[in-house]
């Protein structure tokens, strides 16, 4: 049985809330986060973010053993003057996402860049290392 409060299901109330009508800009600041494409062949892992709005200066990215971190902070400050008022509104946000890419990655040799909004990552890959297995006995 399904909780409603006051004829409306609870989980369903805010479904609408973020939809088209509602600026990009907003809606990632309230998401904080950014869509990501991930592929992968057998050369490299491929990854895109959608970030629009932001720039190249703002995203940093990092590398911590076998998980990359996307990280990104956004600042607007609207400004708006009338004879009889004076309007300032700023907003602020960061965001970030981690992907575990696994050991047989080469950190050395990730390329990243950013055109129109989106980031591409190049994470190429490199031979395993060779785990050596061994049998053991049990006395």
């Amino acid at each position: 049985m399904a909780i409603k409060l006051y004829g409306r299901d609870p989980l369903k109330m805010f479904e609408n809330v973020f939809n088209d009508t509602v600026s990009p800009f907003v809606s990632s600041m309230v998401a904080h986060s950014f869509k990501v494409d991930v592929s992968e062949d057998e050369m490299a892992i491929y990854i895109d973010a959608d970030m629009p709005g932001m720039k190249k200066e703002d995203v940093k990215i990092s590398m911590d053993d076998d998980v990359m971190t996307i990280c990104a902070e956004r600042t607007h400050e609207e400004e708006e003057k009338k004879k009889d008022y004076h309007r300032i509104e700023r907003t602020y946000g960061s965001m970030s996402r981690s992907f575990s890419v696994g050991d047989n990655v080469d950190v050395d040799k990730i390329e990243a860049s950013y055109d129109n909004g989106v980031l591409h990552i190049v994470v190429p890959k490199k031979e395993p290392v060779e785990k050596k297995s061994k049998d053991i006995s049990i006395k």
